[in-house]
C-alpha cells in the first residue's frame, strides 16, 4: 500500500529523529527554558528578519489555533475566517468552544479578498445595532490554503492594509507554510510573512516533525502573558526541549525548505501526470496538495493499493480525491501510483 492520505502519517524526518536521539539522555530544565528551544528561537527570529518577534512553541494545530485565537479575542469578539477554513470546518467547534464565533466569509478557493473582509468590516459598524452582534477582532487565513493554493505577495499585503485600517491583527495558519513557500508559482518568502502577519506559526507536524508548532508573534501588543495562557489551555509541554530540538533541527541547513521544495516537486509531477491522462484537476495547487475529479471506479480501483482521501461526500458517478505528499514520499510511490491510473 502507498500512502497519500496526508502530510503526518510517518514519524518524523531521519535528520530530526536522529537530533532527538542524540540528545535523549541529556537533562534540560522543563517547559521551554532550556538551551535547544533557546537555540531554535534565534534560528526562527533569523530566518523570519524579526530580531524581536517572540517565539512559542505548542504541540498541535488546533490546539495552537485555538490557544492564540482566544488569547487575541476579547470576549465579544469573533474571528473572520474563509468558510472552508480548517478553524470552521475541521476542528470540531474548537474555537467556538472557546467563547468566540468563526464569521465566515466567501471563499476563493480557500482564500479571501482584501475588498471583502473591508465591506464586511464596513458594514458591521455601518449597523446601528452593532453592539449586540459579535465584533469582528481579528482576521484568520492559511497558507496555504485548505485547497493547496498560496496567496500572492500583493493579496498579503492588501490584506495586512486592511487589517491595520481597521485596527484588527492578522494571523496565518502555517501548517503547510514550508509547502506553500516552496511553490514555484509563489512569491511570497518567510520574511514577508513575518513583515505582514501580527502573529502566525510555523508548522512543524506536517513538515518532517514528530509534533510541533512554531508561533511566531511579531506585533509587541499582542498576547502579553502567553506562558500562563498556554498553560490554561494545556499547551504548555513539559519536556518541552523536544520541541526545541526538533525546530532547531528543521532551520539548520535550509532542511525546512528543502523538505517543502521536495514534496512539491513530486506533487506537481503527480499532477501533471493525471492531467495528461485526461482527469479533471479540481484546484490548481501550486503546493503538495492536490485534488481531481476521479470516476468512482477507478477510485475503487486506486484502492486497492493506494491510500488517499475523499474530499466531502462521494458523487454518483465522479468524486473528488485529495493526494499529498511529504518529505517521507518517495519517487517510487509516485511512479507506481502513476501506473495505477
Amino acid at each position: 500500500m502507498i500512502y497519500f492520505d496526508s502530510d503526518y502519517m510517518a514519524g518524523a524526518h531521519p535528520e530530526v529523529l536522529q537530533r532527538l536521539i542524540d540528545t535523549n539522555l541529556e537533562h534540560t530544565v522543563g517547559y521551554g527554558c532550556d538551551q535547544y528551544t533557546e537555540q531554535a528561537i534565534n534560528h526562527i527570529r533569523e530566518a523570519c528578519d524579526s530580531p524581536k518577534a517572540q517565539v512559542f512553541f505548542m504541540v498541535g494545530g488546533t490546539q495552537t489555533n485555538a490557544t492564540i485565537i482566544d488569547g487575541i479575542l476579547a470576549r465579544h469578539e469573533g474571528v473572520l475566517a474563509p468558510e472552508s477554513a480548517h478553524i470552521n470546518v475541521h476542528e470540531a467547534g474548537a474555537i467556538e468552544a472557546t467563547g468566540h464565533k468563526v464569521l465566515t466569509l466567501p471563499q476563493h478557493e480557500g482564500k479571501v479578498w482584501a475588498d471583502e473582509v473591508e465591506h464586511y468590516i464596513e458594514e458591521f459598524y455601518r449597523d446601528e445595532t452593532f453592539l449586540h452582534m459579535v465584533a469582528p477582532g481579528m482576521l484568520y487565513i492559511s497558507f496555504p490554503t485548505e485547497y493547496g493554493t498560496v496567496y500572492t505577495l500583493s493579496e498579503l499585503e492588501a490584506l495586512s492594509q486592511v487589517c491595520h485600517d481597521a485596527q484588527i491583527p492578522l494571523y496565518i495558519d502555517g501548517a503547510r507554510l514550508g509547502y506553500g513557500l516552496a511553490a514555484k508559482e509563489g512569491n511570497v518568502t518567510l520574511k514577508d510573512i513575518a513583515r505582514l502577519a501580527d502573529v502566525f506559526y510555523i508548522g512543524g507536524t506536517k513538515m518532517g516533525t514528530l509534533m510541533g508548532e512554531a508561533v511566531v508573534v511579531t506585533n509587541p501588543a499582542l498576547l502579553k502573558n502567553m506562558t500562563p495562557l498556554m498553560k490554561q489551555h494545556g499547551a504548555l509541554l513539559a519536556k518541552g526541549r523536544l520541541l526545541g530540538v526538533q525546530f532547531a533541527t528543521l532551520f539548520s541547513n535550509d532542511l525546512y525548505l528543502n523538505i517543502g521544495r521536495y514534496a512539491v516537486e513530486l506533487a506537481i509531477t503527480l499532477k501533471n501526470e493525471f492531467f495528461a491522462r485526461g482527469y479533471d484537476i479540481v484546484v490548481d495547487s501550486p503546493t503538495n496538495q492536490q485534488f481531481f475529479r476521479l470516476p468512482n471506479d477507478l477510485i475503487d480501483q486506486l484502492k486497492q493499493h493506494a491510500s488517499f482521501e475523499l474530499w466531502g461526500p462521494p458523487g454518483k458517478t465522479h468524486s473528488i480525491v485529495r493526494f499529498v505528499t511529504s518529505w517521507s514520499t518517495t519517487y517510487n510511490d509516485i511512479n507506481r501510483l502513476i501506473e495505477l491510473i
